[in-house]
């Protein structure tokens, strides 16, 4: 699924209303570590042993960095919390893998600099970048025009939305027509939660229905637990982490996957970031490195072609 619309609607956004005002009056009542924990920094990625394929230094995506960057030689990137298959910790340790941390892995091997993982809920991601916490983030990130107010995006991978039920579908929702009156898990700061549930609801009350009970949690397995112990009647969330929740619970199942379409690396404006990692993002999707990293994880049809460039969906 490589060619996507743009008129296709993504699912991964804070709430519409956000502004720059309004992003850096969240800043000022953060503390200064916010919820943020480190993973620990991986140099070199393939060879620090987390298990990311090498791929080779690109000079002139490397030339492009802000001075800051080249000093340092570290890219701080936030990752939201567990959620499998695109950010997980390896069992047993508190290091991050996953899609996302493994494609900011290989954007730091073609910038040729260190990736310090920085684990953060999904909502508090921008206030950090705000903040100067982090330089940037992977983290299923939707580019869409309010985001763009404060952040530049290059695109890395696609997803698409997914509804999850209890086993039997019991309540046999089949889309997303059917949420009327339902009770619906979505998780915080979401695009699902704050784009398209509304839209959801809006025409639920056109067709003279109920709206939709929301449920908010800061990660699926709240979720899912809520679901199967009867909670509610369906979780809607990133295609990937449901769809991989489903192959691991055998109470749950998929009633409707949908809407796929890119998601990017996002870096605040003022940073100077967008085009060197747009190079090393370029040269990531074409190497076998890519492939594999997406392969690993189950996602080879989330690979996209093109590292496009603040491309609002």
């Amino acid at each position: 699924m490589n060619n996507v619309s743009a008129t296709q609607r993504t699912k991964r956004a804070l709430p519409a209303v956000v502004l720059t005002a309004a992003l850096m009056l969240a800043v000022t009542a953060c503390s200064p570590t916010g919820n943020a924990s480190t993973s620990g920094p991986s140099g070199g990625a393939a060879a620090g042993g987390t298990g990311v394929p090498a791929l080779e230094v690109n000079q002139a995506a490397v030339e492009l960095l802000p001075e800051s960057i080249k000093a340092s030689k570290v890219l701080r990137v936030a990752i939201p919390t567990n959620e499998q298959p695109t950010q997980f910790y390896r069992e047993g340790t508190q290091e991050m893998t996953g899609t996302n941390p493994d494609v900011a892995r290989l954007i730091g091997e073609a910038l040729g600099v260190t990736v310090d993982i920085q684990v953060a809920n999904f909502d508090s991601i921008i206030p950090g970048l705000a903040a100067n916490r982090y330089d940037m983030t992977v983290s299923s990130m939707t580019p869409t025009e309010k985001r763009m107010e404060v952040l530049d995006f290059v695109d890395y991978m696609q997803i698409g939305n997914a509804i999850a039920v209890p086993q039997g579908n019991p309540a046999g929702i089949k889309d997303e027509t059917a949420l009327c009156g339902k009770k619906v898990g979505l998780l915080t700061g979401s695009y699902q939660l704050t784009v398209n549930v509304p839209d959801y609801d809006a025409a639920c009350a056109a067709a003279g229905k109920n709206a939709i009970q929301k449920s908010e949690f800061q990660d699926t397995r709240q979720a899912i637990s809520a679901l199967t112990s009867g909670r509610l009647d369906t979780v809607l969330a990133d295609s990937p982490i449901l769809n991989f929740a489903a192959t691991q619970n055998p109470q749950i199942e998929i009633a409707r996957t949908y809407e796929f379409a890119p998601v990017g690396v996002g870096m605040p404006k003022e940073s100077g970031l967008v085009k060197s990692v747009s190079a090393a993002l370029d040269a990531v999707i074409k190497s076998e490195s890519y492939t594999k990293v997406l392969g690993k994880y189950g996602l080879e049809t989330s690979a996209i072609t093109e590292a496009r460039v603040n491309f609002a969906q």
